[in-house]
Order: structure tokens, then C-alpha cells, then sequence
């Protein structure tokens, strides 16, 4: 029978109970708020848990009436098994516990594209851990082994994402816009060859030396990206103020993305002299701009007060600090999240020449694997770890956390049979305080593979 928890026991603490204990089986059922939704309304969930010879299993569900009814015809004790049969029966995923869990991401719209996130808990979506070919949110999860997964004194994920911009010029080109205290990072993992035959994207970066030296000062300088700025400005209002009427009268909201598709049909509706004249601006105001060569596995440490905007058909990997602020020079479309462009305020604080970066730090160096450091910030740091064919190196043990995702080539994490095989873009989390974990390449082309961990906290 499967048993109530009571509201004043904490289903985590009743778990770690179970762990420590010589019981084999754990089942219960319990409220749990939903605390990324507005009203955090309450799921009810139900957790069986099963020691055996090669760990503790879980399985993780809310299909509460379904699993009471498949385990009264069950015989026997719940095992191993009998756990992997009732999976299978509630589609519900089932994990070993210590063990790397895969991450389920979930694609968020955007107006140039699709952002990834691979630990993302909002109200717009969670992602998710996946286990025997089913997923379940995360915060399902952290509701019953937080701190064992995480680490003591943890208060969460740090947000791990992709940035997935349209393969389209223009409508998948992000914001022109600088952060005057978040720190980005961006590492490339993806670059569409119809956009760009030769494997080599782009990020428009700062501004051209070409174009600063046709003027006498900065000043000069500001004045007359700002005017090319405003110039384009006004015809995209205008031409917005068209598109908008036709969301009205197709009863689409306002702040929501609409297709490329959709879009260029409306453009090519606009009148032929209005649509030239967006596009004679539109170049006018990027000939201030530089464009900077990128291709995969190529990592961008975007400085404060540095304009930049990844340019379409360009998937990176994106690290930064948790300061939601931005500044936003212009954009190509609409923008959805606010009324104005802070044009004017971004010019004034802009940095109009950017410093080389220097090589990364190689932290182990040897004949088959290079790790380097990628960034540090104050509460986490990204390395990058590259495994020539057939190599392998040992994650060490750690009383926290790490994510690892690979960028390119072909990786094996762990041993046996509960090894995990992941190729690009795929991403697991490695539990606080598991065995030491084997990383493999076990394609026939160089492996890059990022781990991202969190910083102790002064």
C-alpha cells in the first residue's frame, strides 16, 4: 500500500532516513508545491525507491491512481526489476542514484531563434533529468534529493543553456546590446553550413578600426553611429506599426514571437520603397560595426560595455553571471520585451575598442587531453576539456555538483552498464560526492567536452 506523507515531514529528510537504514524499500506519496508557477499550485507525486546489488532506484511519478493499480496485481516484492515494469507501465522515468543523470532541455521562443535550457525552472518552462528513455522535471527531483545531488548549503542549478538562433540573415540575429555588469561567455557549438559554407559564423563585435579612423575623435564617432542608429530606428517603428496591426488582426499578442516564415511575408508586403529604405539604413548603421570570425569550439568572453550580437545560423553554449541587466543599441525586428531601445545611454557608456584576449590557461596539459580554464566567475567556473581520439581522463570526486555537456566529437561518462553515451550538445549532471567519473572520447575525432562546477562561497 502506498503511504501518505504527512505535511509536517520533509520528503528529503524522510529519504535520507531510508538511505541510511537497512530497509530495501521505500514508497511514498506527497505534496509538492510547484513554486516556478504563479500560485504555486500543489502536484502530488509519488517516489518508490528500491535498494539492490547495483544501487538504489528510483522512480519518479504523478500518476498516482495508474501506480496503485499496477502494483496491487504485482507479486512478490518490489525490485530491481519489478521497478523497471512499472516504468515502462507509467511512463515514468527511473534513475540509479549516484549515478550521472541526463538532462531533458526544453526550447524557449525568442524572436530570433529558440534559447535551450538544459537547467531552466520558471514559469515558462522546466527542464527536465531523464532516466530509462522518460524525464520528470528537476525540481521533482530536488524535492527529494536536493542536497544530495547538489551539496550541502547549494541553493540550486546554475542555468545552463544554449543559444539557438533561426539559420535566416536578419530574423535570426540577436540583439545589438551591452551589459554594464553581466559577464557573458559564449562557447560555439553549432554553425549552420547554408548560412555559412565554410564553417565560420559570426558575432558582430564592437566596431570596425576602419571606421573610427574616418573620424578625428571618439566623440565624432559616437555622434554618428548614434544618428545612424536613430535613422534606422524610426523607419522599424514604422514598420512595426504595420506588423502590429496585422497581429491585431489576426488576434496575435503583442510580446509574442511570430515566425520567420510569417514575418518576411508581411515584409514583402510592405511597399517597395519602404522595404529599401530599411535596408539601405540597416547597412548604413552596421558599417560602424565588426564582425568577428567564429567557428566551433571557439569560446567569446563578451567585456562589460562591449555592444555584440550573435548572428544567425550560430549555436553556442552561454555562461553568465546572474545580473539581468542589458542595454539594447538596435535590433532588426521588434523588440518584445520593452517599449524603447536605449540607444542614446548605451553610446555614452559604449567601449569603442576592444582588448585581444589572451590564450586560455591550460590547467593539465599531457599527450591525449588538454583542460583549460574557461572563465571563474564569483560563484561558478566552466573549463574545457579536450580528449584525443581513444583518451580519457577521471572527474574527481567532489562535494558539490558539475555539469558537463559536449561540445563536439563523441563522449562515454562513466563505466559498465551504466554508462552514458553523449554526442554534441548533450548534457548530464554529475551528482555531489559520486565516484570519481571516467570521461571517455570514444569517437575517432577529437572530443571538447565543457564541465562547469560551483565556487565555494566566502
Amino acid at each position: 500500500m502506498i503511504k501518505q506523507l504527512g505535511k509536517e515531514l520533509d520528503p528529503e529528510e524522510v529519504v535520507g532516513q531510508f538511505l541510511l537504514s537497512s530497509d530495501s524499500v521505500l514508497i511514498l506519496r506527497y505534496d509538492f508545491a510547484q513554486y516556478y508557477l504563479p500560485g504555486e499550485p500543489l502536484v502530488e507525486l509519488l517516489a518508490i525507491l528500491v535498494k539492490g546489488a547495483t544501487g538504489v532506484c528510483l522512480l519518479l511519478s504523478d500518476k498516482l491512481a495508474l501506480a496503485q493499480a499496477t502494483i496491487n496485481t504485482m507479486s512478490g516484492a518490489l525490485t530491481g526489476e519489478s521497478l523497471k515494469q512499472l516504468s515502462s507501465d507509467l511512463s515514468a522515468p527511473l534513475f540509479t542514484l549516484g549515478q550521472p543523470l541526463p538532462l531533458a532541455p526544453i526550447a524557449i521562443a525568442k524572436p530570433w531563434g529558440q534559447e535551450i535550457w538544459y537547467t531552466g525552472i520558471e514559469a515558462r518552462g522546466q527542464s527536465g533529468f531523464s532516466g530509462g528513455g522518460y524525464s520528470a522535471p528537476i525540481p521533482w527531483l530536488l524535492s527529494l534529493l536536493g542536497s544530495h545531488l547538489l551539496g550541502a548549503g547549494q541553493p540550486g542549478l546554475n542555468l545552463l543553456k544554449i543559444l539557438d538562433p533561426l539559420a535566416e540573415p536578419v530574423y535570426g540575429d540577436l540583439y545589438f546590446e551591452l551589459h554594464q555588469e553581466k559577464r557573458e561567455v559564449y562557447v560555439v557549438t553549432h554553425v549552420d553550413r547554408q548560412s555559412w559554407p565554410d564553417g565560420e559564423g559570426g558575432i558582430r563585435f564592437g566596431f570596425a578600426a576602419s571606421v573610427r579612423e574616418e573620424f578625428t575623435n571618439p566623440d565624432d564617432f559616437r555622434q554618428a553611429y548614434l544618428q545612424a542608429v536613430q535613422n534606422y530606428e524610426a523607419v522599424r517603428r514604422e514598420i512595426d506599426q504595420v506588423f502590429d496591426q496585422y497581429r491585431l488582426q489576426q488576434n496575435i499578442a503583442m510580446s509574442q514571437p511570430i515566425a520567420a516564415s510569417q514575418l518576411k511575408e508581411w515584409q514583402e508586403g510592405l511597399p517597395t520603397e519602404l522595404r529599401e529604405e530599411e535596408r539601405n539604413l540597416r547597412e548604413a548603421m552596421h558599417r560602424f560595426t565588426h564582425m568577428r570570425a567564429l567557428r566551433e569550439g571557439d569560446v567569446v568572453k563578451v567585456p562589460c560595455l562591449t555592444p555584440h550580437a550573435l548572428q544567425h545560423g550560430v549555436r553556442t553554449v552561454e555562461f553568465q553571471t546572474p545580473v539581468y541587466e542589458r542595454k539594447i543599441l538596435a535590433f532588426e525586428q521588434k523588440v518584445l520585451t520593452q517599449q524603447h531601445w536605449d540607444t542614446e545611454e548605451a553610446v555614452a557608456l559604449m567601449t569603442l575598442q576592444v582588448e585581444a584576449e589572451p590564450p586560455l590557461p591550460v590547467l593539465e596539459q599531457s599527450k591525449n587531453c588538454c583542460r583549460e580554464q574557461v572563465v571563474a566567475f564569483d560563484d561558478f567556473q566552466v573549463q574545457r576539456i579536450t580528449l584525443l581520439a581513444g583518451a580519457g581522463w577521471r572527474v574527481p570526486v567532489s562535494p558539490h555538483y558539475r555539469l558537463l555537456m559536449v561540445v563536439s566529437g563523441a563522449l562515454t561518462v562513466g563505466r559498465g552498464v551504466d554508462a552514458v553515451e553523449l554526442m554534441p550538445e548533450q548534457a548530464v549532471l554529475l551528482p555531489a560526492l559520486s565516484d570519481a567519473t571516467v570521461l571517455g572520447n570514444s569517437g575517432e575525432a577529437d572530443c571538447i567536452v565543457l564541465l562547469s562546477e560551483p565556487l565555494a562561497q566566502s
